[in-house]
């Protein structure tokens, strides 16, 4: 039933396929949530894979207007690999962008700034054991947010 909405809304058989995997492990996580009073477990499931597939579009609109802010500020490009550079910038701008105010700075200076974890410790007055907490901390949020695993 699940696979069958996913396809039915998705059209790609392999997006079908990994959404009807997160949709058994949300469940999974949020089993204690079930109550069969409420509702049959067709139906509970059938309710978390209309979020997924909401989720889904809105994460497909989401790239879409990214790609068009990229297409708008870069120039006309004759090498793909351009246009995918653009794109990268601008998704990780976005993205540092919703870091925590420290995180950022840190972030920042140590990538963009290429200072040392001492140089930033000395330039923002944090102890350098907090600096490395940050940029760890960011680094582990972007991984998150972008779904990178295994890098460590």
């Amino acid at each position: 039933m699940v696979l069958r909405l996913a396809r039915l809304r998705l059209g790609d058989p392999f997006d079908a396929e990994e959404l009807v995997q997160q949709v058994y492990v949300r469940a999974w996580r949020g089993r204690q949530g079930f109550d069969p009073e409420r509702g049959t477990l067709a139906s509970w499931l059938m309710g978390i894979a209309r979020r997924q597939v909401a989720d889904r579009y809105a994460a497909l609109d989401r790239d879409r207007k990214i790609l068009a802010a990229a297409q708008q500020v870069a120039p006309p490009a004759t090498n793909p690999r351009a246009t995918e550079d653009v794109v990268d910038r601008v998704v990780i701008t976005d993205e540092i962008a919703r870091l925590p105010e420290q995180q950022r700075l840190v972030l920042q200076l140590a990538f963009y700034g290429r200072l040392t974890h001492s140089e930033i410790a000395d330039r923002t007055g944090l102890p350098i054991g907090t600096v490395k907490s940050h940029i760890r901390r960011a680094l582990l949020r972007l991984r998150a947010a972008w779904g990178v695993d295994g890098l460590g």
